[in-house]
Parts: structure tokens; C-alpha cells; sequence
């Protein structure tokens, strides 16, 4: 049998619809996408979603998001298991990430595709494991509450010390994400935290958990364990942040996956020693 080679490629800006099918693709690799993600990913750079067509057949995709002149986000990077090694994704790929322009790229890479992303030009900064497990239920401690409209503001403003760039138009959907539930942690009047749940096909993700210090992460933790009870969930910790790690250890969680944090280049300082959870590897 012979298949059309990559010149026969269309690649296209997808739409809200077209991403769909590549959840459905994320689903089959094990990522185990969130139920509701694609509407906050395509708030933030509607145009930043690419899908690589064979006639009217969908094969390959990859998202480059877009978030301020200095920095973008690529992700979803997929072929369909049955046309792989045809060339597909190397060309959706290039297209895409002229999207990125002069900006640094940040990626979520697989271990499986690390050596061709250094090829590209992205280097390591850490490793990423996704722990997986039950939270024991126990009451969290004092200061761990609900979200509140009120909140958001210092959310936002919290969320931009511990992230390479400013992601409002993301942040908004995200934490009103249907299923999504927000904690805070508050000390003194002043957050000292904030993390989200949400409903994924296999199992709950927890992501961001951002946090000052270890006491307030486990707090957020335990918060969003209460809104899952019994119920195994996932948190892709930064090894570089050995408190993390540590937390996820006291909890009974284990490793299930593993990827690494690429840049193709600087980024702006932040907090990397708040952040116990990655938002999401998809999107950063």
C-alpha cells in the first residue's frame, strides 16, 4: 500500500471543533487530557492550534501558543500511530512553530522525543515526573478555602511571579472551567498559594499548584483531595523542586510518566520554587 507523502500535506489553523479530534489523540497516548481544556487553551492564542490534513483526514497536529512578544508554548505534538515516520509531523511541525516568531519556545517533551527536540534547538532545564496516587482525606488546614470572585486579582498577580509570562486571558477560563474547582491559601490577609482540579478522562489533574512554602502546598492539596475523595489524581511536580517531590512521596503518590522542560532560549525570571504542580504539560 502506498500513502501520500508529506507534499500531499495540508497544514491549517484548527478550530475549537478540530481539537477534539486531537484530544481524542492525546486520550489514546496516555496523556490524559482534561474534559473541558481546549476552550482555556484557545483563549489565550486562538491562532496558535495547527492541524496537518490528508484530503479531509486529520493525521497530524501541534500547538504553539503565543503569550507575549517574548515567549510561546508548544504542545499536543501528534501523529496518528498509523502514518508515523511518513514525514507529517516534521512538516506540521516547521509551520507551526513559525507562529512562535522570535519568541522563546518552551516545551513538555517525552522522553521519546527529547533527542529530536535538542535538534531543534531546545535545551533541558528539568526534569518533569507525574506523581499519581490517593491523597489520604484529612480536614486542611486553616486558610485553604474556596476561590472567590474577590480573589482574582491576586490570583492573577500570584500566577504571573511563578510563570515566564503573563497568561490573563488563559487564567480566566481556567479557573472558571466547568468542573474546575480553585483553592486558595491565605496567611495574614496575603495568598500564599492558590491550585486547581479538574476532571480529566482517566483521572483528576491537579494543576497549577503553586504554593510559598510546603506547608501551604500541602494545604491546597489536601483542599483539592477533599474534592475528589477516594479517588486516584495526577500532579506533574519539577524535580528541581525537591519539597515537591517530597510532598508527593508523603502522600503514598508514584511515578507514572516523565517528561522534560525545554527552552529555546531565556525566559523571565519567576518563582520556579513555588511551583509544586505544572499548570498543565500541554500549555506550560
Amino acid at each position: 500500500m502506498t500513502f501520500p507523502g508529506s507534499e500531499d500535506l495540508v497544514v491549517t489553523q484548527a478550530s475549537l471543533e478540530d481539537w477534539s479530534v486531537v484530544a481524542g489523540w492525546a486520550g489514546d497516548e496516555g496523556w490524559n487530557p482534561g474534559l473541558s481544556d481546549a476552550p482555556s487553551f484557545f483563549a489565550q492564542d486562538p491562532e496558535g492550534f495547527f492541524i496537518g490534513r490528508i484530503g479531509a483526514e486529520p493525521v497530524s497536529a501541534v500547538s504553539v501558543v503565543t503569550y507575549d512578544a517574548d515567549y510561546a508554548f508548544l504542545g499536543f505534538y501528534l501523529v496518528r500511530p498509523d502514518l508515523r515516520g511518513r514525514g507529517y509531523g516534521l512538516t506540521t511541525w516547521k509551520t507551526a512553530l513559525a507562529h512562535a516568531g522570535g519568541r522563546t519556545v518552551g516545551l513538555d517533551g517525552v522522553v521519546a522525543q527529547q533527542d529530536n527536540y535538542r535538534r531543534s534547538g531546545f535545551e533541558p532545564v528539568h526534569r518533569t515526573v507525574r506523581f499519581t496516587g490517593t491523597v489520604p482525606t484529612a480536614p486542611a488546614p486553616a486558610g485553604a478555602r474556596p476561590a472567590e470572585a474577590a480573589d482574582l486579582a491576586d490570583i492573577a498577580a500570584y500566577d504571573s511571579a511563578c510563570c515566564p509570562a503573563d497568561r490573563a486571558r488563559f487564567l480566566t477560563r481556567w479557573l472558571a472551567g466547568p468542573g474546575h474547582r480553585t483553592f486558595v491559601r491565605v496567611a495574614d490577609g496575603r495568598l500564599t498559594g492558590y491550585a486547581v482540579v479538574r476532571p480529566a478522562l482517566d483521572r483528576p489533574r491537579v494543576g497549577p499548584l503553586f504554593a510559598d512554602t510546603p506547608q501551604d502546598a500541602r494545604a491546597l492539596l489536601l483542599a483539592l483531595a477533599a474534592e475528589t475523595p477516594g479517588r486516584a489524581i495526577t500532579v506533574d511536580v519539577p524535580q528541581t523542586n525537591t519539597a515537591g517531590v517530597a510532598l508527593a512521596e508523603e502522600f503514598g503518590l508514584t511515578p507514572s510518566f516523565e517528561t522534560a522542560r525545554m527552552y529555546t532560549g531565556p525566559v523571565r525570571p519567576f518563582a520556579r520554587e513555588r511551583v509544586y504542580g505544572i499548570t498543565t504539560l500541554e500549555l506550560g
